[in-house]
């Protein structure tokens, strides 16, 4: 029977073992989903012009608490309620990048944090917080054994890896920003303190570092993290994550949600190398994808921060970026982007080769090619490309310059950061 969530009608859906075994296991991008993903979301394949609210409201909740079921891999098969309870105080899980919502917490308990009554050291404060439902992007389920909190089930939700919180309060805890990529976040150091790892599992998911997840690792194998991307600013885009591999967010929300977050659904592509195809029912995933992608749709990219570039030299980078930089000949329209249009062969562009002669990850997707990033908040989510090969805006001119031999001036590479910046 064909299964209808393959774009090239892959065939002979066969369950996948969901043991520890294979455990290339995602954390979402988010996550977002995804984790190395760029999001578009609606019914047509041409995209929408306007958003609906009503299903956005239903999609924001989606977002930050819909686990689709995963907490049978989290849980029952990961263990992660116990570490959580046993070794993973608020410090600790601060330090690798998770984020505390500062609205859901009592007046007491802020106050218990800032004056110290409250232990940040303590796993048990990380249980409470959990039942708070103030850790972003982890679910608990939180029941009381013989007068004592415990921490009975574990999950993790979209906003994971593409939330992080304004630091408001403190380092790690403030209100929520939906659609920012946490590049704090350690998704391999978190999967790591899992008991049911080898040794040499361990060792891959520590080699990734913050901001970085590989979404393929579990399938081929090869070890390349991606940067988390953002997932703002995506409105008409139809050319889903990095390598354009859909063209509708629905494609890696199911991917991201059924492969990487482990929840309850399907999914399958056979032009994956190898072709994923995975089922674990009962489907969690589908009802849910609509308000889902146009909660992702709604989410605006940031403006640059009053003060944070110089006006007349953005608008002489403007020229630049028309002109000599030769950035419009791809990054065109009114997202900056000709992923609507075109991919791009690996040849084409400067974040190949891999740094560390990793495999591609063009190789590693759908389409074997690149989508050109829209850059409308591109200020915000260093560091860039696929891969993180370049820290700031400045190393991204440069590179360009370097490797499509531009030979831009000092002054005109300056301009054109600054128009980035302006973005």
């Amino acid at each position: 029977m064909q299964n209808q969530n393959d774009p090239a009608a892959a065939t002979n859906i066969r369950p996948r073992s969901w043991s520890a075994r294979a455990l290339g296991v995602a954390v979402p991008s988010f996550f977002g989903l995804a984790v190395a993903v760029g999001f578009y979301a609606c019914d047509s394949a041409t995209g929408p012009d306007s958003v609906n609210a009503t299903l956005a409201a239903k999609g924001q909740d989606i977002f930050r608490n819909a686990t689709f079921g995963d907490e049978t891999f989290w849980t029952d098969t990961l263990r992660m309620n116990e570490v959580i309870a046993s070794a993973v105080d608020p410090k600790t899980a601060l330090s690798v990048g998770l984020k505390v919502d500062l609205d859901a917490l009592p007046p007491a308990v802020r106050q218990g944090i800032s004056d110290g009554s409250i232990s940040l050291t303590d796993p048990a404060t990380t249980v409470a917080l959990l039942k708070l439902n103030a850790v972003v992007g982890v679910k608990g389920t939180v029941t009381s054994v013989n007068g004592k909190d415990q921490l009975t089930r574990v999950g993790i939700t979209c906003a994971l890896c593409h939330s992080t919180v304004n630091n408001s309060f403190a380092p790690g805890i403030g209100s929520r920003v939906d659609g920012w990529p946490n590049h704090d976040l350690n998704p391999g150091a978190i999967i790591a303190l899992s008991p049911e790892l080898t040794p040499a599992q361990k060792a891959v998911y520590n080699s990734w570092g913050p901001g970085k997840y590989d979404a393929r690792y579990d399938f081929d194998g090869k070890n390349n993290p991606q940067v988390i991307p953002p997932a703002y600013g995506l409105l008409g885009l139809h050319s889903i994550t990095y390598t354009g591999d859909g063209n509708e967010i629905a494609y890696w929300n199911r991917y991201v949600a059924v492969t990487q977050m482990h929840g309850h659904g399907s999914f399958a592509d056979s032009r994956d190398t190898p072709p994923v195809n995975v089922s674990n029912p009962p489907d969690s995933v589908s009802s849910l994808l609509p308000a889902l992608q146009e909660y992702q749709l709604s989410l605006a990219a940031p403006a640059p921060p009053p003060g944070s570039f110089d006006a007349a030299a953005a608008a002489r980078g403007k020229i630049v970026f028309e002109g000599a930089g030769n950035c419009s000949s791809c990054h065109s329209g009114s997202l900056l982007s000709d992923g609507n249009v075109r991919l791009h062969a690996a040849s084409e562009v400067v974040s190949e080769p891999e740094p560390g002669n990793g495999p591609s990850l063009a190789s590693r997707s759908a389409t074997k090619e690149y989508r050109t990033s829209p850059l409308h908040g591109v200020w915000q989510h260093a560091p860039y490309f696929h891969n993180g090969i370049a820290a700031t805006l400045a190393d991204v001119v440069d590179l360009y310059d370097t490797r499509k031999q531009l030979g831009l001036t000092v002054q005109q590479k300056a301009d054109l950061v600054a128009y980035l910046k302006s973005l």
